[in-house]
Parts: structure tokens; C-alpha cells; sequence
């Protein structure tokens, strides 16, 4: 089986996917003071956050940073492992607990960089995984035809073996491509084949969603018929442990 993190998958990436926070960062300068020549990128949990925690006095430095106006003196950005939400609401979080004005833009989460893959796979059926909103990350990227992991298992019978013994029930939201959904009947889905699985963050249900994968793959997308030609299978990032709000 092949699975490749995004960062390997792709090799080239177009500068023009930095015209936007460029163009954000020029803005945002106090009109005071010349543009800095440096800039700053912090990582989120553990250093600026953990959980949903400040640590030390990251609110008092990240403000240092800015004038009386909240105009930028020195640029900075935010990254992170992590994801499962839109960078807007990520961004929203950051600027409650930090009492600034954090843009999106600013925000480059694990699965930020799957927005240069909508060309390849926009009208395509792709499955989306992990905690949170992953459908609701893809359609916002682009992506028209997205289905989360839940969502997508509810519409096959027998599919997860482990499910008779789960004495929890999995609430299947709605939050991916509302008009693909509304007019793909369920043999509809079942039909089509999946071009490509992202795992946008960490899987909640990793029995159940390893096996769905392993379907997906090994059937070229079309679970229940038979072997086929591998999709591609593409990681937000490989992390199998990492920090949390839980003291060790």
C-alpha cells in the first residue's frame, strides 16, 4: 500500500499561493513604520496554546508585535500539526484567547496546503477524514464532491465489522458539499468510485476507519467490487503522538 505525506506527494508548489498573505501582510503594516525585513512563524500547541490554555505570556509578546491600532510592526504566522477545522474558525479561537487580530491567512494548519490539489480532484468524489469538520475543510478548499469517513461508511451495510460491539453511536453530520449530497442517491454512492482519501486529522474511530480506507484502496475506490487500482491516499501529516493538555 502507498501513502505519501502531502509535503512528499507534491514537489513543486507555485509561488502564487503566497500572493494572498503577501498581499495581507502589506496591508496589515502600521503605515508608521517601514515593512520589517523579517518575520516570524510560531508553532501553535505547546508554545502558544496547549488545549485550549495560554501559555506563559504569549498574549503580551504576540501584542509587541503590533501597534496601538493592531496594525503588524513585525509579521507573523501561525502553524500547526493540527487541524480538522477551517482556518477561519481556527483563526477565530487564536484571536479570543490572544486578544488580537488573527487573520486566516495567518493561520497554516497540517491539511493547508491540500487547497493545491483542487485542480486535480475539485469535481471529483474524495473522502475526507479525521476529527472535527474534515468535509467542511475540503468543500471550503474547493472541493465539490466531498464526503466525510462517517458519512460515507453510513451508505455501505456490514462495512465496519467491529460495529456490533461499539456501545457508542457515531452522529452523522452534514458537513461537507450540501447540493453533491442533496442529488446522489445512495446506490449513487456506492457506484462511484473515490479518487482520492484525505486524512485531514486524527481519526476518532481508528478500527472503523482503518478498515474503510483499506476497502477504498484495495478496490480502486468502488468498496465491495472486487480489486482495482489503488487512489491516491494522502496524509495532513504523519504524527502518531504528540502533546495534549494530559501531563505525562
Amino acid at each position: 500500500m502507498r501513502f505519501l505525506t502531502f509535503a512528499k506527494a507534491v514537489r513543486s508548489r507555485s509561488r502564487r499561493q503566497l500572493w494572498p498573505l503577501h498581499n495581507f501582510l502589506c496591508r496589515s503594516f502600521s503605515s508608521q513604520s517601514e515593512a520589517s525585513s523579517f518575520g516570524i512563524a510560531f508553532d501553535i500547541d505547546g508554545v502558544i496554546i496547549r488545549g485550549h490554555s495560554l501559555i506563559g505570556g504569549s498574549p503580551q509578546a504576540l501584542r509587541r508585535l503590533c501597534d496601538h491600532t493592531g496594525a503588524l510592526k513585525i509579521p507573523f504566522i501561525f502553524l500547526t500539526n493540527g487541524g480538522g477545522f477551517q482556518e477561519s474558525k481556527r483563526a477565530l479561537e487564536l484571536s479570543q484567547l490572544l486578544g488580537i487580530n488573527v487573520s486566516p491567512l495567518q493561520v497554516l494548519q497540517g491539511h493547508s496546503p491540500f487547497k493545491q490539489l483542487v485542480k486535480r480532484y475539485e469535481n471529483e468524489l474524495i473522502v475526507a477524514l479525521g476529527k472535527g469538520e474534515p468535509a467542511a475543510v475540503m468543500s471550503e478548499y474547493g472541493f465539490k464532491n466531498v464526503l466525510s469517513i462517517d458519512e460515507y461508511a453510513s451508505y455501505f451495510d456490514d462495512i465496519d465489522p467491529l460495529a456490533q460491539y461499539k456501545k457508542w453511536t457515531v452522529k452523522v453530520t452534514a458537513d461537507g458539499n450540501e447540493p453533491f449530497k442533496e442529488m446522489t442517491p445512495r446506490n449513487d454512492v456506492c457506484s462511484l468510485r473515490v479518487q482520492a482519501a484525505f486524512v485531514v486529522s486524527d481519526p476518532v474511530d481508528w478500527s472503523r476507519d482503518i478498515q474503510v480506507l483499506c476497502d477504498i484502496l484495495r478496490t480502486g475506490g468502488l468498496p465491495g467490487r472486487g480489486i482495482g487500482q489503488q487512489p491516491d491516499l494522502y496524509f495532513a501529516n504523519d504524527d502518531l503522538e504528540y502533546q495534549v493538555t494530559f501531563e505525562l
